[in-house]
């Protein structure tokens, strides 16, 4: 409603005084829904027109020239003699001390004084939204507040003269800082409504402008760069999404050296470019001590301080700065085409030079690779070379399953990587302690190994976590039972028990402790023999809107517990109690049995398994019953434990950790991937106090021989200390259920019910931030992991839908965070309906 405000605030258009020719106060206007359907085209998905050169203008304070930059910046653009015609779009997101104070309407006066008199020139000067005291105050002073335009100087229509659109988005009649103004005068703008609304001007603009010359806009905050918005969040942070490259303003007084540096560090600090910096010359050199700091990487500008008796008009100071503004607008220039160039030759460059993993080159055309500019929290932003865009893409892969930030934690995350690598940079671990490593492994055996775990060894990926556990546990074991007494000549075969379609890790040690599948064959791995027992899991999948159990032909005859209404009921403990767990135990403890060898024969000696779900293996979803009653089986013949929740823990499945889920615990098991929010890598592997003293010894050749390099890392250790506490902080994270350590769900069960009765889907798992599907297949060659059926699905979606998503084979998933609101769940499950459709 908000938006649609907006539109008919621009029908109701003014004169201002001194205009020849005003807008129709009788323009028709669009329906709602023609206007509801506009923003979800343009507005929506975040696309960002990248025809034409768009920069922030930010200040490093308030009162440091920023309107004048961006006046002198747009006079440069529309100065006489230009060969082409120049639109220039400046807009002014948020005004206080409005109508008093009013930058855009500056803007506007000045390049009328400065440029129209001898230029064919169209002038434009907008107000989409004004607080009641700010219109009422406008009303009184018989000040314009609305739209008006003019052309000077020529007869001509706008689409043969250069135009100069200034728009102010939200105004307030007090002059403080916006966030205190929204309070005391109301109608602050939501950080998404501010962005749509800008988004949209820059869209529509570029849509007219850019077909009848070249186009610039320049989008000038207010005050400083971490000054609040209306909502309170910090600019530098408001504006992140949309991650437009800027000029920073500096400060030339007293004190300005320290406030431009910091304001700079700011901007860099969350990602944006910032393309050079202009300064006024108050006589103290400030320019050439940041040209210095900054190495020089950053170009500095100066120009004359600006005259302080308010009747000069400032025509000779711009007269005196013009030449330094057509620099400054020839480095803009020239840094959108190199930016624009380089993203353009990315594709062929990256299908040249790189080795993606996981891929088959030949099958991924040079006009099919992404070109990921940037990430605000769950979003790529993408450049779209053929529509000449920057679209978003909601990252449905959750970049490989490892991303949990929203935008707010994400900036968290990036300053506190920066703390500890600008405190340590890396330093090494044996005997050592630092209080990242120390609170990482605090957080971690209070979270994820509260009521077990006693010891946290920190290394560097998930798969040297399973393999560092794999080694534990085999020492636990041989300990436990004798082995490395009564070795002898002989050594033992040491398996691991595990089940078909786990996945453990891509490196040679943790590829044997997996079944045979396409990731181990002899083309891919020559060396693997497979040193374990493997068993056939029994699955769960909703089918039709039931919860369907799959259970493999060697356990037999299942007469019941077939179906459940509610997922909620294949995790019931009352479960244990059925003829389907002793059938579970029995085939079980079969198994274990008949693999139990003597000396220099055949031993299982560890189980590990991913609990609950099968990330690599095509998201089954094994039933919990069956493997709570493997890991008690296991337990009873002193079977060590691995539970691999290098994709399930740290909130992935809904809960803080699998074995929550499955109601039972391991001895040992593996963190990774949403550990430090998907920033940096680092894994855990924790262990019991019974673990840890199987590699206690006088001797050091009795210790676990293993580690790497940046083992704890206090970067990565720092980014999960950062992700940990924020994920199951009720204030920062609202999908937490109160007095618990689980997430309200995030997909609509309704909605996954619907997904599930379509006649194109096989089954669809829902848990935590997973929701997966796999499309119904005609043909063996249809099905796996080398499957191309999906590739249509994933097309739409990406193309059409603004949904990021790699699929395994014929199943295609969908991945949120812990963070995400249910209400973007919702969104991604109807537009996967859409395509099934």
């Amino acid at each position: 409603m908000l938006l649609l405000a907006l539109w008919r605030r621009l029908g109701r258009r003014s004169s201002a005084a001194g205009h020849v020719r005003c807008f129709s106060s009788a323009q028709a206007l669009p329906s709602a829904e023609d206007f509801a359907a506009r923003r979800r085209e343009d507005a929506l998905l975040g696309e960002i027109d990248a025809r034409y050169p768009a920069f922030m203008v930010w200040g490093c304070n308030t009162d440091v020239g920023k309107t004048l930059v961006s006046t002198g910046m747009a006079a440069a653009l529309l100065s006489p003699g230009k060969s082409q015609k120049s639109h220039v779009l400046y807009v002014k997101p948020v005004q206080t001390g409005f109508p008093d104070d009013s930058d855009a309407r500056s803007v506007t006066q000045r390049i009328d004084s400065l440029v129209g008199r001898s230029e064919s020139i169209f002038l434009s000067n907008r107000t989409m939204w004004l607080s009641d005291e700010a219109s009422k105050k406008a009303a009184l002073t018989k000040r314009s507040t609305d739209s008006s335009g003019s052309w000077k100087n020529s007869a001509n229509s706008v689409k043969s003269s250069s135009s100069l659109t200034c728009e102010t988005l939200w105004s307030w009649c007090a002059a403080v800082s916006p966030h205190l103004a929204a309070q005391q005068e109301g109608g602050g703008a939501s950080d998404d409504e501010l962005r749509k609304v800008l988004r949209s001007s820059l869209w529509e603009f570029g849509a007219g402008a850019s077909q009848t010359g070249r186009s610039w806009a320049f989008v000038e905050t207010a005050g400083g760069v971490a000054s609040p918005a209306p909502s309170g969040t910090l600019q530098c942070d408001l504006y992140r999404p949309l991650r437009l490259p800027g000029i920073l303003v500096g400060d030339g007084r007293l004190g300005g050296i320290s406030t431009t540096l910091a304001a700079y560090e700011s901007l860099l600090l969350r990602g944006y470019e910032t393309i050079c910096i202009v300064i006024q010359d108050m006589g103290l050199g400030n320019n050439q001590h940041l040209s210095k700091q900054l190495h020089n990487r950053v170009p500095v500008f100066v120009i004359p301080a600006v005259p302080k008796n308010p009747g000069d008009d400032l025509a000779g100071w711009f007269h005196d700065t013009s030449s330094t503004f057509v620099q400054v607008v020839s480095l803009l220039e020239d840094a959108y085409h190199k930016r624009i160039q380089r993203l353009r030759e990315m594709p062929k460059k990256a299908s040249e030079l790189l080795w993606w993993p996981f891929t088959q080159h030949r099958l991924v055309p040079e006009e099919n690779v992404t070109v990921i500019d940037s990430r605000s929290g769950e979003f790529f932003s993408v450049y779209e070379n053929k529509h000449g865009r920057f679209a978003q893409q909601f990252d449905a892969c959750a970049s490989w399953w490892t991303q949990g930030p929203d935008a707010s934690l994400q900036h968290e995350l990036a300053k506190q990587i920066a703390y500890a690598a600008g405190r340590y940079g890396h330093v090494m671990f044996p005997e050592n302690v630092h209080e990242p490593g120390l609170r990482c492994a605090e957080l971690l055996l209070q979270g994820v190994g509260r009521g077990w775990a006693h010891r946290v060894y920190i290394s560097d990926n998930g798969s040297t976590a399973t393999e560092i556990a794999l080694k534990m546990a085999l020492r636990k074991y041989a300990v436990d039972h004798g082995f490395l007494t009564n070795q002898g000549d002989k050594k033992p075969d040491f398996k691991v028990l595990a089940l078909r379609g786990s996945y453990h890790g891509d490196t040679l040690g943790a590829m044997e402790a997996q079944a045979p599948s396409p990731y181990t064959g002899f083309s891919q791995q020559p060396w693997y023999s497979g040193r374990g027992v493997f068993l056939d899991p029994p699955t769960v999948c909703c089918q039709n809107r039931k919860w369907q159990l799959r259970v493999p032909e060697r356990y037999g005859t299942i007469a019941t517990e077939l179906a459940w209404d509610a997922r909620e009921d294949v995790f019931a403990l009352g479960r244990d109690n059925t003829e389907l767990a002793k059938i579970y135990s029995s085939a079980i403890e079969k198994e274990i049995m008949s693999s139990q060898g003597s000396l220099g024969g055949q031993t299982i000696a560890g189980l590990i398994i991913e609990p609950i779900i099968h990330a690599a293996g095509g998201m089954e979803l094994v039933d919990p019953l069956f493997q709570r009653i493997l890991t008690q089986q296991c337990k009873c013949h002193k079977i060590p434990v691995i539970f691999d929740e290098v994709f399930t823990g740290c909130w992935r499945l809904g809960a803080e950790s699998a074995w929550e889920l499955l109601g039972c615990k391991p001895d040992i098991a593996c963190y990774a991937k949403l550990l430090t929010g998907g920033t940096v890598p680092l894994a855990a592997t924790l262990a019991t106090q019974d673990i840890f003293q199987a590699f206690e010894g006088a001797s050091k050749l009795d210790a676990l021989l293993h580690g790497h390099s940046y083992t704890a890392h206090p970067v990565g250790c720092s980014a999960a200390v950062t992700a940990l506490e924020w994920f199951k902080d009720p204030s920062k994270n609202p999908n937490l259920l109160p007095g618990t350590s689980r997430l309200q769900e995030q997909w609509d069960p309704e909605l996954v019910a619907e997904i599930s009765s379509r006649s194109s889907v096989e089954r669809v798992i829902s848990l935590g931030t997973l929701m997966a599907l796999e499309l119904r297949s005609t043909s063996s060659s249809q099905k796996g992991y080398s499957s191309l059926l999906s590739s249509g699905v994933v097309k739409e979606l990406r193309q059409e839908l603004g949904i990021y998503t790699r699929p395994l084979g014929n199943v295609v998933y969908f991945m949120c965070g812990p963070l995400t609101k249910p209400s973007v769940c919702s969104s991604l499950l109807r537009r996967m309906l859409k395509v099934l459709e």
